[in-house]
């Protein structure tokens, strides 16, 4: 693991001098430190998606979280613009203002500490909860339009775009952590398959060999991207972590 290195941030303030009669104006040297980096993430050498950010985790709680964003710059050919959220006192996300270039090197500097990850080609899929379908574009261009079931009424799948959090070959589906007991009528406990998350509250896209009937022409599920089996297992062959996914209607 790289060594974590503490960097000094220097300001230096005018203050008018109070010796007798001066008015002379003298420099004051005021010093904050920015905890020690312990991970920037992605990692060196690792090949995300084009909506992927960048988390920087410090190794103790960041007093001055400014100073710290400020100190956080990542850049193609040049800097690019983006938006910053606090996980906690010590992570700081990265959030790319639309998509990072294609197939480039992507280095990431935090004062004098830097890494580079690179970016895929480009795998973007488009969700349409209107139409029940889930397209998947490689460069730009579709490669593959799905039947799919989203959210039904009171449960329905967010709108927004979402970039792959993660990929499991199998998770279990819990009913209990979206607040649905076990023993209600809507409760469930389902083994998934080719699963990919998309939030941290639990919305995924997976086989849900279960609601086949239903994909393509209504929404049954309690908001994840329903698809059958074989296009499950095709999307998580071909997706990768920081794909971004656009959910619409």
């Amino acid at each position: 693991m790289r060594k974590a290195i503490r960097y000094l941030f220097v300001a230096t303030v005018l203050a008018a001098a109070t010796a007798t009669g001066s008015g002379a104006a003298g420099a004051v040297l005021v010093t904050t430190e920015l905890p020690a980096v312990q991970a920037i993430t992605p990692g060196p050498g690792q090949v995300v998606g084009i909506a992927a950010p960048v988390t920087v985790h410090f190794a103790e709680p960041v007093a001055d979280r400014a100073r710290a964003e400020r100190a956080v710059d990542v850049r193609a050919d040049a800097s690019l613009a983006g938006h910053f959220s606090w996980v906690d006192d010590r992570q700081v996300t990265w959030t790319p203002a639309g998509y990072l270039p294609t197939s480039s090197p992507i280095t990431v500097s935090v004062g004098r500490l830097h890494t580079q990850f690179d970016t895929n080609g480009g795998v973007t899929a488009d969700a349409d909860m209107s139409n029940y379908t889930f397209t998947v574009f490689m460069g730009g261009v579709p490669v593959r339009t799905m039947p799919a079931s989203m959210g039904k009424p009171g449960w329905e799948t967010p709108t927004g775009t979402f970039p792959v959090m993660s990929k499991e070959r199998t998770v279990t589906f819990d009913s209990r952590t979206i607040g649905i007991p076990l023993s209600s009528p809507q409760g469930y406990l389902i083994q998934g398959e080719f699963a990919e998350r998309l939030t941290s509250g639990g919305v995924y896209v997976h086989s849900a060999p279960w609601s086949v009937d239903s994909q393509g022409n209504s929404n049954v599920s309690h908001g994840c991207i329903n698809l059958a089996p074989g296009d499950a297992e095709w999307y998580y062959d071909n997706v990768g972590i920081g794909d971004p996914v656009n959910i619409h209607w």
